[in-house]
């Protein structure tokens, strides 16, 4: 049985190249003093040298203390001080979205942006293995509970399966839908007690004595352990590239089910392998300077619960309530290990998993982070005590104790082909979370391609000013570099277009670039499925990078009875933007450049495109009607437009009817308001498809 690891998001990396030469921190000969609550920007690099720590100070009530300065801190390696290359106070508040008043829920944003995405960084790692199936709801439910009250629109969240579920995982997103319908489908999957095996396996020895039976699943329990504790591993070795924040592994299970200190015997091979195992999964985790939050999900339980199903046990032999306690003590000791070895804590019989999340939210939300340059660049393994301290009585601090160096020799840099995006582009593709280093905005929209597949129309909007131009002979130019690519929810990349951009521009273009932005049009073919578009783009120099992560579901458009496109809006304020038309294919559709802009002025011509396919094969000649409606915040329509279409249109074939309306805002006032666009058909049972999109009007 082969350990196939769960986490898309970990084949999407290993698929694209990340070169190991970036920009290191400045050295420290003055710390520069940042001003309160600014925040130090998340990178994603691979320097195996370089060291951050995070420290959470707290005074002698337990509240957080956030006006520490760098000469307050001192950091030690071994015993001996370290030189401070970076320091930074992290206090990131929980941002909340926001939503029109007749919503009962905040609208999913069909525009992704990487501005505001310096907030927490939560890995949600489910372990089905470990936990049984009459406590699932108890996981999910916490879980859940987590999401929705703790969660901010400027966080991101990934969600794991520790059985290798790829499909039911969920990338980095800050998408709360997506956690939480990775999460509904959680499914304990833990074998049965080893104790009650023994009992429900009972035997009768020659002399006529009742005897314990055989553990069925001993050996799958030490495969189970392993395959454990190789996921941890790899996501913390994944994660170790990531910088510039504290990051949460929330690894929600009840422990290993495996008793490690079996060292003898048949078992004796398999237990060190266990044992190992462990090991490598927490020096990866203190290399990467990830912490491991551990929750069991049992509360308040001794084990002997589980007894119930048997009808009696064999104390004298000692398998029974002694026995199954230890399972227990034993499960929950790794669970203790894991947290209290990597800088985060241990919630075991509690039954209150809420105040665990809390405590994690708050740990997460206001630290320290210190970074240095390791004095030794050796890969022995050997561990290296950890030590921060602060010069201000009655404080106490929190951070991890220490880090194993990497074993053997350090991978090779990649190569880059001659046909790939620049160095710096294609890093920041791999990183498994936005970087807001060139501030971009994306729009992307399916509609109907080349069958089976979908043809993604996708508008990219970038920050011109943040751009390195240069004047020469009376024009501004600069090269930047946009790169796209789509990872299919099982994994499997879609490699999207490249383009190489050489801007020149004359003074008054440039002007109105850096004004109003630069944008690309792109387009990318992909089959039905669920999807997160990744989206880089930066200048050659590598001085300006950013990315953006969109989340989206491409439907099958040639198998839905009836299905709708994405919804393309543009406006004469958006035609304004200078465009870089790589590939539009809404060019012969709406007036201007589809726009991922949504804040509009009074006095602007508001343009909507979007297609309906309908796959009633044989079905009699009927009407199909689509309306467009313009709603207040308090629900009232203020603009609204509708057609109506007859299916002989299509002439039998399948799809689709182009929708078009156009709104003049004139006379719409300033506000928040949800562009409603609905199609209907008129036949059987009057199937219906719908989107919402949040606009304001200025």
């Amino acid at each position: 049985m082969t350990h196939k690891f769960a986490v898309a998001l970990l084949a999407a990396v290993a698929c694209i190249a990340v070169p190991a030469a970036q920009q290191p921190p400045p050295p420290a000969s003055a710390i520069p003093q940042p001003a309160p609550l600014q925040q130090p920007p998340v990178t994603f690099q691979v320097e195996v040298n370089y060291v951050e720590v995070d420290a959470f100070v707290t005074d002698a009530q337990g509240r957080v203390v956030t006006d520490l300065t760098a000469g307050d801190f001192e950091v030690l390696e071994d015993g001996r001080p370290q030189k401070v290359a970076s320091f930074s106070l992290v206090d990131i508040p929980i941002q909340r979205a926001e939503r029109a008043l007749f919503s009962t829920q905040p609208i999913e944003a069909d525009v992704q942006t990487n501005a505001n995405v310096e907030g927490r960084i939560y890995l949600i790692v489910l372990d089905d293995l470990h936990t049984d199936l009459t406590r699932a709801p108890r996981v999910k439910a916490a879980a859940r509970r987590f999401i929705e009250q703790s969660f901010g629109v400027n966080d991101v969240a990934a969600v794991v399966y520790t059985g290798g579920r790829a499909s039911d995982s969920q990338e980095f997103t800050n998408n709360r839908r997506l956690l939480l319908a990775s999460i509904d489908k959680f499914t304990g999957r833990k074998f049965r007690s080893a104790t009650v095996q023994q009992l429900e396996n009972v035997q009768v020895d020659p002399a006529g004595q009742l005897v314990a039976g055989p553990d069925m699943d001993r050996d799958e329990r030490a495969f189970r352990a392993r395959s454990v504790m190789s996921t941890v591993k790899k996501l913390a070795d994944f994660m170790a590239g990531v910088r510039g924040r504290r990051k949460a592994v929330l690894l929600i299970g009840e422990g290993v089910d495996y008793d490690i200190y079996e060292a003898v015997g048949q078992l004796g091979s398999t237990a060190s392998s266990v044992i190992q195992d462990t090991h490598d999964a927490i020096a990866a985790a203190t290399r990467g300077n990830v912490s491991l939050y551990t929750i069991d999900p049992r509360g308040l339980a001794t084990g002997t619960e589980d007894l119930i199903a048997v009808a009696g046990t064999l104390e004298a032999q000692g398998v029974g309530t002694t026995s199954i306690a230890n399972e227990q003590r034993r499960a929950q000791d790794s669970l203790r290990v894991l947290a209290a070895n990597t800088g985060g804590f241990a919630s075991v019989n509690r039954n209150d998993m809420d105040s665990a999340f809390d405590r994690i939210v708050a740990e997460n939300s206001s630290y320290y982070m210190l970074s240095y340059y390791a004095p030794n660049a050796r890969r022995d393994g050997r561990f290296r005590k950890l030590e921060v301290r602060v010069n201000r009585p009655g404080l106490r601090v929190r951070s991890r104790s220490g880090y194993y160096e990497a074993r053997g020799r350090a991978p090779a840099p990649a190569t880059q082909s001659a046909t790939a995006s620049t160095p710096a582009v294609s890093a920041a593709l791999a990183s498994p979370l936005p970087m807001a280093g060139l501030p971009i905005k994306v729009f992307a929209a399916p509609f109907k391609g080349v069958a089976p597949n979908s043809s993604l129309a996708i508008a990219i909007e970038l920050d011109a000013s943040k751009l390195d131009f240069v004047e020469s002979n009376g024009t501004h130019n600069e090269t930047i570099d946009v790169a796209i690519t789509a990872i299919e929810a099982g994994g499997k990349i879609y490699p999207g277009e490249r383009h190489a951009v050489t801007l020149t521009l004359k003074p008054d273009t440039y002007q109105r670039a850096r004004d109003r932005g630069l944008r690309v049009l792109s387009q990318h073919s992909v089959p039905p499925g669920r999807y997160q578009l990744r989206v880089a783009a930066g200048n050659k120099a590598g001085t300006s990078i950013g990315t953006v992560l969109y989340d989206l579901i491409v439907p099958d458009f040639y198998r839905l009875p009836l299905s709708m496109a994405g919804v393309a809006l543009t406006s004469s304020g958006a035609a304004q933007m200078t465009t870089i038309k790589a590939k539009d294919p809404l060019a012969d559709f709406l007036p201007a450049p589809a726009t991922a802009v949504r804040e509009f002025s009074r006095g602007e011509a508001l343009a909507i495109f979007t297609e309906f396919y309908e796959n009633q094969s044989g079905g009699a000649a009927h009407q199909l009607e689509f309306r467009a409606e313009l709603r207040a915040e308090g629900g009232q329509i203020v603009k609204q437009a509708a057609e109506e279409r007859s299916s002989t249109e299509v002439q039998g074939r399948t799809g689709g009817y182009g929708f078009a309306p156009r709104f003049a805002l004139d006379d719409v006032e300033p506000g928040l308001y949800v562009l409603h666009v609905q199609g209907q058909s008129h036949i059987g049972d009057r199937p219906t498809v719908s989107r919402d999109i949040q606009l304001r009007i200025k």
